[in-house]
């Protein structure tokens, strides 16, 4: 089920991470996930827990740190929001070096910093572990509606086929000698992508024609179809059940 390619952000390795089955790491980054969207940003304590926890499953992993942090680039617009609120927030205000910051402020930023990142990699990780066939046959095994994940593998397939397009497209104006750099040439670069839309969406029909001609139903075929036991699920949610446990106790103590 799926598409069967490698994606960019896939790292072929051995490791235990690799080893899980796709639903389980999915059901684990979502539990994840939802852990430290809940959690106050005043629990310092269990932001240390979880970043404890995505270390060790990095280590885990053994996925490079660099390959981590460049993927992680994609957050800095975030990031560099963030740092605006301690100056524009309400309420209390503190002397910071030369400038004065709101404490609600601060404890926001701060706030979207931790949960952004620790988000961000758990994403990352689950994509450099699991291929996107895996990712999808784990959607499908979660329930997840068909629809959804079938929309989901083919917008991941031909998002790469139109972005083949669209650098095909700009070599051919390149060997004409059509460097676009100023407002004037807006005109034929919309129509570019014009053209753009129509030849994807003739491909799209073109490709559903062929699908539904051998048979396709609306669902991808399973190969293989292994079932898991508890274990397997001990093994994937171990992690993540200890972050939704101090996520729960966060918010209690409050």
């Amino acid at each position: 089920m799926g598409v069967g390619h490698a994606h960019a952000l896939y790292v072929h390795e051995h490791s235990p991470i690799h080893d899980l089955a796709p639903e389980t790491k999915v059901a684990a980054v979502l539990l994840f996930v939802l852990s430290v969207a809940v959690t106050p940003g005043q629990a310092v304590w269990a932001f240390a827990l979880y970043t404890t926890i995505a270390v060790g499953v990095l280590w885990l992993s053994r996925i490079p740190l660099r390959f981590l942090t460049l993927r992680l680039a994609g957050i800095l617009p975030f990031i560099l929001f963030a740092f605006f609120i301690p100056f524009i927030g309400s309420g209390e205000r503190i002397d910071f070096l030369w400038f004065t910051v709101s404490v609600d402020g601060a404890w926001a930023a701060w706030g979207i910093v931790a949960k952004a990142t620790l988000g961000a990699t758990a994403s990352i990780l689950l994509v450099a572990t699991t291929e996107v066939p895996g990712i999808l046959r784990g959607l499908a095994k979660l329930k997840v509606p068909v629809i959804v994940v079938t929309i989901a593998g083919f917008m991941i397939r031909y998002l790469e086929l139109i972005v083949d397009e669209v650098q095909r497209m700009r070599q051919a104006m390149a060997s004409r000698a059509y460097e676009p750099r100023w407002m004037g040439h807006v005109r034929p670069i919309a129509t570019g992508a014009g053209s753009l839309f129509i030849r994807s969406y003739e491909r799209g029909e073109r490709v559903h024609s062929a699908m539904v001609s051998r048979g396709y139903d609306g669902t991808m075929p399973v190969l293989s179809d292994v079932r898991l036991s508890g274990l397997d699920w001990a093994k994937a949610l171990g992690l993540p059940l200890m972050a939704a446990i101090a996520a729960t106790v966060a918010l209690v103590v409050g």
